[in-house]
């Protein structure tokens, strides 16, 4: 449960917030930003999703100014790193309202990666997107506090 006031909170950010979210997939976008191709991203995933009778990974999504990191929810493993300045969009979808999307630059390939994530309440998906929002200002605002001294 968040507090009214947690978008004024920068300690449990510049750690790291956690979110324990189910991982539905991943499908590649043409262009980095845009709530339409997100949109259509995340129907994507979504039907993939369904027609796959697997079990969703748990992971353990974390928020911070670095970025988001993965986590497996099971075995602790951590799934992947994705720096603060290789995401392009984060979004929750209107239609899947349970649904928290974001959009990155694969290190490997360089492709655009549209990644969705299922989380247990449509509040959990928002607080996810904002807390991503509130880290890219975060980590401007630490960008350019580090060079306002050159």
């Amino acid at each position: 449960e968040l507090p009214e006031t947690w978008a004024d909170m920068q300690e449990p950010l510049l750690e790291g917030m956690c979110f324990t979210l189910k991982y539905l997939g991943m499908t590649l976008v043409e262009k980095p930003k845009g709530e339409d191709m997100a949109a259509a991203a995340i129907r994507r995933i979504v039907a993939t999703a369904r027609v796959g009778a697997r079990k969703f990974q748990k992971v353990i999504l974390t928020v911070s100014p670095r970025g988001i990191s993965l986590q497996d929810a099971d075995t602790k493993e951590m799934v992947e790193n994705i720096s603060i300045y290789r995401i392009s969009y984060c979004t929750t979808d209107k239609l899947q309202n349970k649904v928290f999307a974001y959009v990155a630059q694969s290190q490997e390939s360089g492709a655009l990666e549209c990644h969705a994530f299922l989380s247990p309440k449509k509040k959990i998906a928002q607080a996810v997107t904002l807390t991503v929002a509130h880290a890219f200002q975060m980590a401007l605002d630490l960008w350019e506090a580090a060079h306002a001294g050159r």
